[in-house]
């Protein structure tokens, strides 16, 4: 009897570690499959993938990658990665599309996917998501995915939204108007607080998570062409009425006049776990982060709330995220893409890395999602906005990058900076 357990278990062992060495000979730093497969795919990622600086995030992914590949052995992923200079990353990436040698799956940030749209680069994904599938996406998503002819170009698997934290120990109620923000924030000031942060620096973030109130009074970036009209007429009034609002929290002294070099989230949360602020308008994930960052006791006393409008009834907010797609003509390359996108991304990665699904239907399928304030982001994400679907948009985006930092450092007035960032911007769309 002894002798047949002590043969159990050195089977067991020997078993074990031959399944340690086929994981191993499954993935590298560089490859997820077997090195002799007969087929490869060039699959170029961001850290949504085994390249996670968070080595528990890491891991996650490359289970799903070696799961994935299992199902399809005849298949390895030579993999490539981005750096975290996304907008280089993405315009390099187009140029090589246009040119015919970009990798054969990659992910695109959502607000260029129209850009790849636009120069035909991106293959037909249509075959390979059920019209249930599609029809189960958030609204905003399902229109930024496919083309004019309702052709799927990529599958946008995550998205995201901002929203107003608080900290309810000093600002107990949810402020629901431009008002009330300020005045929350100011009173934040007198119990040592430093008031509302906000990005306010050169990047992305700066446009995007200020467009929510350009877009709460009913603003428009372009027209149905996809030429900029925010210059001009009701648009541009709009966008000087949301505008100063950002310029008059700074002048108050509600928010600091360090907003204007805010060009990451992390400030904010650093912010909050150094109980410097009470107040900060950021992304949907970073609930989570404060969560891993501050004491239990603390956490507590923080909750989020959507972005104050105008009014109590002007709401808006803004919505991102990635997609996988395409840019092989190789049939059997584009569905093994596809597959990727199906088996790793849409769901096991959400829950992975608690990313907002961009299928309602996933929700109620996954139990981390199930949580109060992740019933409450999918609630919101009903009512997103992404950003316009355009060529011109990064453009506008960057304008609007510079005239806030003019703006909220006092180098230019208002109208003055909206004038130049309208006309730098309508320039930049005579030479598209």
């Amino acid at each position: 009897m002894k002798s047949a357990t002590v043969s159990a278990l050195a089977l067991s062992t020997v078993l074990f570690s031959a399944s340690a060495i086929f994981a191993q000979e499954l993935a590298s730093k560089d490859r997820i499959g077997l090195a002799d497969a007969a087929k490869t795919l060039v699959v170029r990622l961001t850290n949504d993938s085994p390249n996670n600086s968070d080595p528990a995030i890491a891991e996650g992914y490359q289970k799903l990658f070696v799961e994935f590949i299992k199902k399809h052995p005849e298949w390895k992923l030579q993999m490539q990665f981005m750096s975290s200079d996304i907008g280089t990353e993405q315009a390099k990436m187009l140029e090589q599309a246009k040119a015919g040698n970009a990798p054969d799956c990659a992910a695109v940030d959502s607000f260029v996917l129209s850009q790849f749209m636009v120069n035909k680069v991106l293959a037909d994904f249509t075959p390979y998501f059920s019209k249930e599938e599609v029809d189960d996406l958030f609204p905003f998503i399902r229109a930024g995915i496919t083309d004019k002819d309702q052709t799927v170009r990529a599958w946008w698997w995550d998205t995201d939204l901002r929203v107003l934290y608080r900290n309810k120990s000093i600002v107990a109620d949810a402020p629901e108007t431009w008002d009330d923000l300020k005045k929350a924030a100011l009173a934040s000031t007198k119990e040592g607080m430093e008031g509302v942060l906000f990005n306010g620096g050169r990047w992305e973030g700066t446009t995007f998570d200020w467009l929510a109130n350009y877009w709460a009074l009913g603003g428009k970036l372009v027209d149905d062409s996809g030429k900029p009209v925010f210059g001009e007429g009701e648009n541009k009034e709009k966008f000087l009425k949301a505008l100063n609002y950002f310029k008059d929290l700074v002048d108050s002294g509600a928010a600091p006049k360090r907003v204007s070099t805010i060009a990451n989230y992390d400030d904010m949360n650093a912010a909050a776990a150094a109980g410097t602020t009470a107040l900060f308008i950021g992304g949907n994930w970073q609930y989570a982060q404060l969560k891993t960052t501050l004491d239990e006791d603390e956490f507590a006393n923080w909750t989020f709330s959507p972005i104050p409008g105008p009014t109590a009834d002007q709401r808006s907010t803004g919505t991102g995220g990635w997609t996988i797609a395409s840019f092989s003509k190789d049939k059997d390359k584009i569905e093994m893409c596809a597959n990727l996108a199906r088996e790793v991304y849409m769901g096991p990665a959400n829950a992975l890395q608690q990313q907002l699904p961009t299928r309602k239907s996933l929700f109620d399928k996954y139990e981390v999602f199930s949580t109060e304030a992740n019933k409450t982001f999918a609630q919101a994400l009903v009512n997103g906005q992404a950003r316009p679907g355009v060529p011109i948009y990064p453009e506008i985006s960057n304008q609007i990058q510079i005239m806030m930092g003019d703006v909220l450092s006092g180098t230019k007035k208002p109208e003055e900076a909206l004038d130049a960032a309208f006309s730098a911007a309508m320039e930049a769309y005579k030479r598209l």
